[in-house]
């Protein structure tokens, strides 16, 4: 069964940093892209940054280039999102996604196979 399990969201000032983990199961973690995305209230469901665990390509959403970085661990199937500088803009229900081709992207979000539960991020401002 595959699963993807999303943590590490909370409370934290703006300025402040959070880590996200998305921890998966169930399918080889090499063959897949492991995306963020992101829905904050009453918006539509955007893309945050994708990463080819193979060959560790990124990519990131312009409003967050230069704040998050996302990473992975293989020993433990494991993708972060490491969140600094938050905003209150950076509001949202966190959402891991594994699609099999990394050209996916950001914006393709019907080729993700497999959704974690998603993860709240409040940044007060």
């Amino acid at each position: 069964e595959v699963q993807l399990q999303a943590s590490g969201g909370g409370l934290v000032q703006a300025g402040g940093s959070l880590r996200l983990s998305c921890r998966t199961s169930g399918f080889t973690f090499d063959d897949f892209a492991i995306a963020w995305f992101r829905q904050a209230p009453g918006k539509e469901r955007e893309g945050v940054s994708c990463l080819s665990v193979r060959d560790g390509r990124t990519d990131y959403a312009p409003s967050v280039k230069g704040r998050f970085t996302t990473s992975s661990d293989a020993t433990l199937n494991t993708v972060y999102l490491q969140m600094n500088s938050l905003k209150s803009e950076d509001t949202a229900v966190y959402y891991c996604a594994a699609a099999p081709n990394f050209d996916y992207g950001l914006e393709y979000e019907d080729g993700y196979d497999y959704w974690g539960q998603g993860t709240l991020v409040t940044v007060s401002s």
